[in-house]
């Protein structure tokens, strides 16, 4: 088999086969699984993630199958029944599938995806979903904090060449620029994703030249209505910057052109910034921008800005698409419900690390929002089957420490997972990129200040409803009893 030419099906756990073939043996290929896909933390100790990868998701559904060669390699492994093979074969999808839309604020224990159907079917989404979900949503996640941290100004992703792969930098462009960011380095992201692709030179550029003001000068005579000059080959102050505006008086100028803007990429970013402008203002290139890059990250960028940073737009590379301080997003995927006699019974996985105590039952995930200021107050997740009269008060309280409670009125409210698919078949179209985009910025501006911190934030609280807590305490002491 051609590595080129795997088929995503075969992407998985080996597991999710041995399980799957033992599900149909065992007489459970039918039987109706419930699982949740959903993460224990947030990356950097945030205050919230991004969630991003859905279109992933779908891609992949939507071409689930099973090839000739994947058949004979499980064959192969001499493990696998010729029923379970021909089954794989006949592959159909059936299942529905619920989830948060691309762009969404979410957080930790509440559902992201949620996927019931037959047993072998959904366990076998399981590593593919994981995938999807865990990468884009930690770089979706990571990019809006460095966005936030940039107070308005555009970070462009930078990334391409340090991301762990050729798929990695693509659809982590993707969702950076989900994210917030406003344009991306990769070429191929423009044509694939509809990403607005930027670039103008590196060092070798000047490097080829004989003279710093030869290689300027070239590029303007080239490029004279988008000219960015990177200024820092050399030395920023004394070669790089008088270069670039001897290159603005003695050829844009006299065209009726603008010198666009000038790139940092090394040095003392806040205070090498601060004396481009000052230089560039005195030359009279007040609308020329400040470009900087070189290792950035939220951190760095709040500090330059505290320290009076002149830069209108930032380039943030390897600390991004790698997402470098927390590389992990740990998201996980978990029976929670199966069917017995037509009716979904809960299922609990109970560990001595109450953090891997699962939350059982197949859900429903609530936003309450605050009518008064459109900003978001709770999530709670209930049993799908519950109702609620959301037109009067509701109390709520917290599912770790119960006699914490509090009252909501004056609100309204949405369910968060959305339909996908139902019974196999797709009922979703997925929105445009600048549609995701302008969700995202829109949903994460109805988050608290509190939540939005980028060190020791709010804790925004999701509960459980009073039915879904009394069943997971009621799965928690009979556990304890074995």
């Amino acid at each position: 088999m051609s590595f080129s030419k795997y088929n995503p099906a075969l992407l998985c756990d080996f597991y999710e086969f041995t399980m799957g073939n033992g599900y149909f043996l065992s007489g459970k290929k039918d039987g109706i699984a419930c699982f949740d896909l959903f993460f224990r933390r947030v990356p950097d100790n945030g205050g919230f993630a991004i969630a991003a990868g859905l279109a992933s998701v779908i891609d992949f559904i939507d071409n689930f199958k099973f090839n000739d060669e994947d058949i004979e390699y499980l064959r192969s492994k001499k493990l696998f029944s010729e029923d379970f093979l021909k089954y794989l074969k006949d592959f159909k999808f059936s299942c529905d599938v619920y989830a948060v839309p691309e762009g969404t604020p979410i957080f930790p224990k509440e559902p992201v995806i949620t996927v019931k159907g037959p047993a072998v079917e959904a366990q076998l989404l399981e590593t593919m979903l994981l995938l999807m979900i865990n990468h884009q949503s930690l770089i979706a996640t990571k990019a809006n904090r460095i966005v936030r941290a940039a107070q308005g100004r555009p970070v462009f992703e930078f990334g391409t060449r340090r991301a762990q792969g050729e798929n990695a930098a693509m659809l982590g462009a993707r969702a950076a620029y989900i994210g917030g960011c406003t344009g991306t380095a990769c070429a191929a992201c423009e044509p694939l994703y509809g990403i607005p692709a930027i670039g103008t030179m590196a060092h070798s550029w000047i490097q080829m030249f004989d003279s710093e003001y030869e290689a300027f000068a070239t590029y303007a005579k080239l490029y004279p209505d988008g000219c960015t000059l990177l200024i820092d080959t050399y030395n920023v102050l004394k070669s790089g910057i008088p270069n670039a505006i001897k290159v603005a008086k003695e050829i844009l100028e006299p065209q009726g052109k603008r010198l666009k803007g000038v790139r940092i990429d090394s040095g003392d970013i806040a205070y090498l910034s601060k004396k481009t402008r000052e230089l560039l203002d005195e030359a009279g290139l007040n609308d020329c921008k400040i470009f900087v890059s070189n290792s950035l990250d939220e951190y760095i960028i709040r500090d330059i800005l505290v320290q009076g940073a002149c830069v209108d737009n930032f380039g943030v590379g390897e600390r991004l698409i790698t997402s470098k301080s927390e590389p992990v997003f740990g998201g996980v995927y978990k029976l929670v419900a199966v069917e017995q006699n037509g009716e979904l019974i809960p299922k609990i996985k109970i560990s001595e690390n109450p953090e891997k105590i699962t939350t059982p039952g197949y859900k429903k995930v609530y936003r309450l929002f605050s009518n008064q200021t459109g900003k978001m107050l709770v999530d709670m997740i209930a049993l799908a089957d519950e109702e609620f009269d959301f037109t009067k008060p509701i109390t709520l309280f917290d599912p770790d420490h119960s006699w914490k409670s509090k009252t909501f009125s004056d609100y309204s409210v949405q369910e968060i997972l959305k339909p996908i698919y139902i019974n196999g078949k797709r009922v979703y179209n997925v929105p445009d990129i600048e549609t995701t985009r302008t969700y995202c910025l829109n949903e994460v501006s109805k988050v608290w200040d509190e939540v939005l911190r980028l060190e020791n934030p709010q804790n925004y609280y999701v509960d459980l409803s009073q039915k879904l807590w009394d069943v997971k305490h009621s799965l928690l002491k009979k556990g304890a009893s074995i």
